[in-house]
């Protein structure tokens, strides 16, 4: 598709429009006629989105690929549109009478589709022609449209099979999207179903005599949900959507989604969540305060003190669940009864609104930010377990329960509406790892990573520690792999995994700072000269090496990354050299990188100034600068032109793996260069830099230390400017790196992200 109009410029059809853009797609952006401006209304959906947070685009300068206008003076602007969605006022008239418009002037192949959060696509389609009908279908984006992997399709008997694939193609491959066939059904799946549970949450807290602090700590990370878990999700998505949304479904369904009432009090006094200020949450003075319905006033926010429950969070799913479900006392009654119901309720209606269950537990890990969905999460439990708990709530046993036999999943299969057991959907173009190794294919493993076979030649490492830092374990079995790959003719390697956070989050600190402390220092310096060489080796191998990156991507992930021959990316990077924030620098290899990198890039440009390069590379290691997306870490120069983006994560390995094998034919590693370093003038100048923030007040005296550090890096030392090699950096880079690490404002800032998680300035 090569153009999309969007209908309809509020907060989903913004933001459906700037990820568009961000994957290449240009838009055509309209909405109602303003008063004043007549493209106000557009223009003002678009400035939303550029300041939404977080961002709704991948890079904002694409921005300037939306073409916006209003629907009585553009709409002809839609007439070239491959694909026209409509996102306007959630009613069906308003949508109908747009739909008979735009009948008359697109081109005869544009599909039309709605965004509608619930209509039944057959009162939208009243009045339409057969050629229409065939073009039709619902797109149902969850917000943010950037950062929710689901998209509900909803086709009618009468959409095309053709118009169906094409928009399930173009939605998961280029738009990124975890495509869920969703039945015409109100509320379609993840709505109907997650929508149901919240509204459960709200009336159960009730009932068991919950706060809202005790209901959200108790139904987040926990139940594997996220952490907003259930009134902070309500206060994100707005509590007037909320309202909007279960008086729909009640309408359409007939079922009870009525909220309390001292929810509907809060929308009546406009206390709508986030976009307000305030609604179940608030915020006084940088304090988060919590709502108590019993008085309508906001109190601290009190912390769920349970030992039980802390002694739950860092085991499996299956064992949280069983766990949380047993906990003493009005908790575990709550969990208990809440999780019951909506499992009744899913089995109940799974039917009625999905095509298999495997599409419901889809929708709810993509719509929902769930980490296993309802039917994997009914197995963790037992369904015997199911049982006993809906005769003791006096809940019938629905049918779907009846058929099973022991679970709803067995050994690649699942079980299907007629009670047989169907082999679960596989896509080709999809690497499972998991599926990898239960094949059998592990070429080499320890503890810490894994070497296995992808097929056609090409190997996978993948790092297994926590959030993936890289180690001695990690960085040994690298070497062993590059070793492998070489002696039994491999085509090439991929460096990626299946975490659903961090590609890799960097070195192994604590084991750094306990070297240190302990004084270690001829150990310290052989552990980095040897990451030092893993990294110059993946550069130097006989056979490509492509990296696949995503997520957190820093320090030593990112300097793995930056010694890839390419380099294919998930368009959710975020990706930096962040050592500064620990008091070091980068030592692995990424200092002598950038630097190498941009002096490289100005060569050809007899009148650029080189410090040019150096203070680049200075400001993105200084300032830790990181990216928000792969399209941004292109521009800052983590990535390069010939490194690729997929925009779905799914793909990511498959099309890392394609990378591969299309640079193994007649693969010559690069030869090693050399660049002419500018010491005391780049030093000078950096020094002054330094002087002049430290002098504003800017930094400490310790951040002017490893400023100071790094210049002397990147200038090459001092004195005259000379021709070095990679290793000349290299071990600049090194030295400075141990000198920083043995001082004890390193150790402490060391310490305290250890044990924070966040930086400390001192």
């Amino acid at each position: 598709m090569r153009k999309v109009g969007v209908v309809g410029a509020g907060t989903m059809g913004s933001g459906i429009a700037a990820l568009l853009v961000s994957a290449g797609v240009p838009v055509v952006l309209l909405d109602i006629p303003g008063q004043e401006d007549r493209n106000g209304p557009a223009k003002k959906g678009l400035e939303r989105a550029l300041k939404a947070r977080p961002a709704a685009f991948m890079d904002k300068d694409l921005a300037r690929y939306i073409e916006i206008g209003n629907t009585e003076d553009d709409l002809e602007k839609l007439r070239d549109c491959d694909w026209v969605v409509e996102a306007i006022v959630e009613k069906p008239e308003p949508k109908q009478a747009l739909y008979a418009r735009l009948e008359a002037i697109l081109k005869p192949t544009a599909i039309v589709s709605s965004n509608t959060s619930g209509i039944p696509m057959r009162i939208l389609l009243e009045g339409r022609s057969e050629s229409f009908r065939r073009r039709f279908l619902g797109t149902h984006f969850f917000n943010p449209p950037r950062y929710l992997h689901l998209l509900e399709l909803i086709p009618t008997p009468e959409t095309d099979p053709q118009v169906l694939e094409r928009m399930r193609r173009f939605a998961e491959r280029v738009l990124g999207k975890g495509v869920v066939l969703a039945k015409d059904a109100p509320g379609f799946v993840a709505n109907r179903l997650g929508v149901y549970g919240m509204v459960q949450a709200i009336r159960l807290m009730e009932k068991h005599g919950l706060t809202i602090d005790e209901v959200d700590a108790l139904t987040g990370p926990l139940l594997g949900r996220p952490n907003s878990a259930t009134f902070r999700t309500a206060d994100l998505t707005g509590l007037d959507v909320l309202k909007l949304v279960t008086e729909e479904l009640a309408h359409a369904t007939g079922e009870d989604f009525a909220l309390p009432d001292w929810v509907l009090r809060l929308v009546a006094e406009g206390r709508l969540g986030e976009k307000t200020g305030a609604g179940f949450y608030t915020r006084k003075d940088g304090e988060v305060l919590t709502l108590d319905p019993a008085t309508f006033t906001y109190r601290p926010r009190q912390k769920l003190d349970l030992p039980e429950l802390k002694a739950l969070m860092d085991k499996p799913l299956p064992e949280r669940l069983k766990g949380a479900l047993a906990l003493p006392g009005k908790y575990g009654a709550f969990l208990k009864e809440l999780f019951l119901r909506t499992a009744h309720y899913t089995l109940e209606k799974t039917p009625e609104i999905a095509y298999d269950l495997v599409s419901v537990d889809q929708a709810l890990e993509w719509g929902f930010g769930w980490e296993a969905g309802p039917y994997k999460n009914m197995d963790a439990v037992g369904l015997e377990a199911l049982r006993t708990g809906f005769a003791e709530l006096g809940l019938s046993e629905p049918d779907l329960l009846s058929k099973a036999q022991g679970s709803f999943y067995k050994d690649g299969t699942y079980l299907a509406f007629d009670g047989s057991y169907q082999p679960l959907p596989t896509r080709p173009e999809v690497i499972s790892l998991k599926r990898v190794r239960s094949e059998g294919k592990v070429l080499l493993e320890n503890k810490d990573a894994a070497l296995l076979d992808l097929g056609d030649g090409v190997a996978l490492l993948e790092f297994r520690t926590k959030m993936n830092a890289i180690g001695e374990g990690v960085l040994s079995l690298l070497q062993k792999s590059l070793d492998f790959i070489e002696k039994n003719g491999y085509a090439g390697l991929v460096i990626g995994n299946e975490d659903p956070r961090a590609f890799s989050a960097g070195a192994n600190l604590a084991l750094i700072l306990s070297q240190a402390q302990e004084g270690d220092w001829d150990e310290l310096a052989l552990a980095v000269r040897a990451f030092q060489k893993a990294t110059m080796s993946l550069r130097y191998s006989p056979f490509p090496v492509v990296a696949a990156p995503f997520g957190l991507t820093l320090g030593g992930g990112a300097e793995i990354t930056l010694h890839a021959d390419r380099v294919q990316a998930h368009a959710e990077l975020y990706m930096g050299l962040v050592e500064v924030g620990v008091g070091l620098i980068p030592a692995g290899g990424g200092t002598k990188e950038l630097l190498f990198r941009f002096t490289r890039e100005l060569a050809p440009y007899e009148e650029a100034d080189p410090f040019e390069a150096v203070k680049r590379a200075f400001g993105l290691i200084a300032m830790a600068q990181t990216s928000t997306s792969a399209l941004e870490a292109r521009k800052m120069g983590f990535l390069r032109d010939g490194d690729g983006i997929s925009m779905n994560r799914d793909f990511l390995l498959s099309d890392a793996k394609r990378k591969v094998l299309e640079l193994a034919p007649d693969y010559r590693p690069p030869l090693p260069p050399s660049i002419r370093t500018l010491g005391d003038e780049a030093l000078g100048n950096l020094r002054y830099a330094v002087w002049s923030f430290r002098e504003a007040g800017q930094i400490s005296d310790h951040d002017a230390r490893i400023g100071l550090e790094l210049a002397y890096v990147l200038a090459g030392g001092e004195g005259p400017g000379r021709e070095v090699s990679e290793w000349d950096i290299l071990d600049l880079e090194r030295e400075a790196f141990l000198k920083l690490l043995g001082t004890r404002k390193t150790q402490e800032r060391i310490a305290h992200m250890l044990k924070t998680g966040k930086p400390l300035r001192n």
